[in-house]
């Protein structure tokens, strides 16, 4: 009783210097855990990038594409038509990109008589929600490989697909589990989404803050409770046996560079590894596009020729 007396009314020094310390701990705490939780919203709200294109007027004839998400409603995409016998590239844009920064990507590829589908990730450019840094996404990506299939004018057996970060860890995740996926190009891919998470903290000069990359990744983990039996790649990536790979490593971001060296170690043949000179193909110099443009057209017409045999 008289603990609990001087715990409510401290008379003593040591008594009240405890207090006083537990206080600023427990306010620590919550600063801390409000600093994460706007972290974590401002992830999850990403800017939008600029995703709308008057398609009547632009080279290739490209056509909007109707499809519906389970659970985050109706989405269209780009479609880049090519032979009708050819597969389809899907090109997954990244975080904070849209897939407006693709297009003279697509038409590299839709040049190269592929057809080519573009469309935007929960959050990003024109679709609406939030992004849950691949874990939904992948099913977005299936439905609109289904919408595209469901035309009846593609090989609707051979797809290929290209990604870089968010992109490329969905288009790595649903090729794990999905026959049709016969060729993927994945630039700075991460073996899982609460790696990204530490790398947005770690943007925002936060990082270093005690608890504040642990405490995100825990908001994260719980925003997204319903994929929590979600496999990490490194446990999935050897399911490619079989499946041609590029790996394209920037060394603009070392987490991500890391991540890429460790999947492409843990994937089975073929696979290829390629260092860049700089990530970010939006952002590149028109020469260095064209190279990494010339770079991911090479792959795929050798290992996803446009009739099947």
């Amino acid at each position: 009783m008289a603990f609990l007396s001087e715990i409510r009314h401290p008379t003593r020094w040591y008594t009240q210097l405890a207090i006083a310390v537990l206080a600023l701990a427990l306010f620590a705490f919550l600063a801390t855990a409000a600093i994460s939780g706007y972290v974590v919203y401002r992830m999850t709200s990403p800017p939008r990038g600029h995703s709308d294109l008057n398609l009547q007027n632009f080279p290739g004839h490209p056509e909007k594409l109707n499809f519906s998400v389970s659970g985050e409603g109706p989405r269209d995409g780009w479609f880049f038509p090519g032979l009708k016998i050819a597969p389809t590239i899907v090109l997954c844009p990244g975080y904070e990109s849209s897939r407006a920064e693709l297009l003279t990507l697509a038409s590299a590829l839709q040049d190269q008589q592929y057809n080519v589908l573009m469309f935007d990730f929960s959050g990003h450019g024109t679709a609406d929600g939030h992004t849950t840094l691949g874990l939904q996404e992948v099913g977005e990506l299936r439905a609109a490989m289904n919408a595209v299939a469901n035309r009846g004018d593609v090989d609707i057996k051979r797809f290929g697909l290209w990604g870089v970060n968010l992109g490329a860890y969905v288009a790595l995740a649903e090729a794990a589990g999905d026959p049709r996926v016969r060729a993927i190009a994945a630039e700075s891919p991460y073996a899982q989404p609460r790696d990204m998470v530490a790398l947005q903290v770690s943007r925002t000069g936060l990082g270093s803050v005690p608890l504040v990359t642990r405490l995100a990744q825990m908001m994260f983990g719980w925003m997204n409770s319903k994929f929590g039996k979600t496999a990490p790649l490194n446990t999935q990536i050897a399911k490619l046996s079989g499946v041609p790979q590029l790996y394209l490593e920037a060394p603009d971001e070392p987490a991500l560079a890391a991540s890429t060296t460790e999947l492409f170690r843990l994937s089975s043949p073929p696979h290829e590894l390629v260092v860049l000179a700089h990530g970010n193909y939006g952002g590149m110099l028109d020469d260095e596009k064209r190279s990494y443009e010339n770079r991911i057209v090479s792959f795929f017409l050798a290992n996803l020729p446009q009739t099947s045999f």
